[in-house]
């Protein structure tokens, strides 16, 4: 049994970006060897999040404009009083800070429509993900 790990760095230019960070993960797990087994993508960020969905431009932009509508930035938040990114945390405390995907003859199992996204909820910034494989 194998146990990888690799860091992945993401730049993000805006408040609230979704970024496809697919590819990159797919070469963190072809490094690896495994071929059997799990992978796993953790933003050890509170204010960001990694989804599993489709890369279709409207929805992504669709995504990004619910976040904003369900969770408004100064909404009179008890947390504002500290960084005023009560909103940033709130929509991660939602989305979640990884996914855990199967991998199969040396690939992710993801549907045919489905990408892994970095969410960014308080940018810019620079963040570092981690990637963890485990299987033989």
């Amino acid at each position: 049994m194998k146990n990888r790990r690799e860091i992945i760095e993401v730049e993000t230019s805006q408040r609230v970006e979704i970024q496809d960070i697919t590819s990159e993960v797919e070469g963190a797990l072809a490094r690896t060897g495994v071929k059997e087994g799990l992978l796993n993508v953790y933003t050890r960020h509170s204010t960001s999040g990694i989804v599993v969905n489709e890369n279709e431009s409207g929805l992504v932009s669709d995504f990004k404009l619910a976040l904003e509508k369900i969770i408004p930035q100064g909404a009179g938040y008890q947390h504002d009083r500290i960084d005023n990114n009560a909103d940033s945390h709130i929509r991660g405390f939602l989305l979640g800070g990884s996914e855990t995907i199967p991998v199969e003859n040396g690939r992710m199992m993801l549907g045919t429509w489905q990408s892994i996204f970095f969410v960014e909820l308080d940018g810019p910034r620079h963040r570092k993900l981690t990637v963890t494989v485990i299987g033989d």
